[in-house]
C-alpha cells in the first residue's frame, strides 16, 4: 500500500494537491479506499478516503500507531553544499533511506555554494521517507555560517571530518551506541585549518572516515551509514 504524507494531519484531514493527484489520478482511489498516512514524526495512520470533490481528497483516520525508529540516538549531518546541487540532493535522498535525523547546510570558507533552496530538498526527503517506509522525515535546516553553527549547544558527541595531516581517529571507533552525534562535513576544498581549530575548541573531535579520498556527498553518506550500522536496532 502506498504511503502518503500529511504533516499536520491532527488539524487537516485533506491530502495536499500533490498527494491528492497521486491518490486519485495515479492510484485511482475513491471514497472508501484504504490508505496509509504518516505525519513524518513517527505516526502511521491507517485511513480511508472519506470523500472526493474534484481535485480534493478528504481522508478519515481509522487507527493511529506510533512506529518505532529502527536506530538508536539521533544523527545530524552538517554539510557544506556542493556547487552541483544534484549531488547534495542525492545525499539527502540516500541518507533518508538509510536513516537520518537532521541535515544542516554550512557556509564555510571554501564553500562553492552560498544558497540552498530547502523547499526542493524537503520534497526529496519526503519522497525518500515514503519510499523507504521510515515514517520520520529528517529535519532540513537552512544555510548557516560555520562559526555560528559550531557555537550552538548540541546534545551528544560532536565530530569534524577533515583531510588535513593532523591527528584524527576513525569515526567508527569512537561512536557510542545510543548516543546522539553531529558530524561536520566540509566542502570539496575541505575545511580551512582555522575552521578545524575553531571546531576543536568548540568540542568537536577530529575524525577520519577511512583511507579513501571521498567527495563531499559521499563522505556525508559514509558518516551517516557508519552511525546507523552502530545504532541499528
Amino acid at each position: 500500500m502506498a504511503l502518503f504524507y500529511v504533516p499536520d494531519i491532527a488539524e487537516n484531514w485533506e491530502l495536499s494537491e500533490e498527494e491528492a493527484t497521486h491518490a486519485l489520478r495515479v492510484l485511482r482511489l475513491n471514497a472508501g479506499s484504504g490508505l496509509e498516512i504518516t505525519d513524518g514524526k513517527g505516526m502511521l495512520y491507517n485511513a480511508k478516503v472519506a470523500s472526493v470533490a474534484g481535485k480534493h481528497c478528504y481522508i478519515e483516520a481509522v487507527e493511529a500507531t506510533l512506529m518505532p525508529k529502527n536506530w538508536q540516538g539521533n544523527i545530524h549531518i552538517a554539510i557544506a553544499p556542493t556547487k552541483n546541487m544534484d549531488r547534495i540532493e542525492w545525499f539527502v535522498e540516500k541518507a533518508t533511506e538509510i536513516g537520518l535525523d537532521a541535515v544542516t547546510f554550512l557556509n564555510c570558507r571554501f564553500s562553492e555554494r552560498k544558497v540552498v533552496k530547502t523547499d526542493r530538498v524537503e520534497r526529496i526527503a519526503v519522497s525518500a521517507m515514503k519510499q523507504s517506509l521510515k515514517y520520520r522525515k529528517p529535519l532540513v535546516g537552512d544555510m548557516v555560517d560555520f562559526k555560528k553553527f559550531i557555537a550552538e549547544e548540541r546534545a551528544g558527541a560532536k565530530f569534524i571530518a577533515h583531510c588535513h595531516d593532523s591527528e584524527r581517529v576513525l569515526l567508527k571507533d569512537v561512536l557510542v551506541t545510543g548516543e546522539d552525534a553531529t558530524v561536520l562535513i566540509g566542502p570539496e576544498g575541505d575545511f580551512s585549518p582555522e575552521e578545524v581549530d575553531l571546531a576543536i575548541k568548540a568540542g568537536y573531535r577530529p575524525v577520519s572516515l577511512g583511507s579513501s579520498r571521498l567527495r563531499t556527498e559521499t563522505a556525508a553518506l559514509v558518516a551517516c551509514h557508519t552511525f546507523i550500522l552502530k545504532n541499528e536496532i
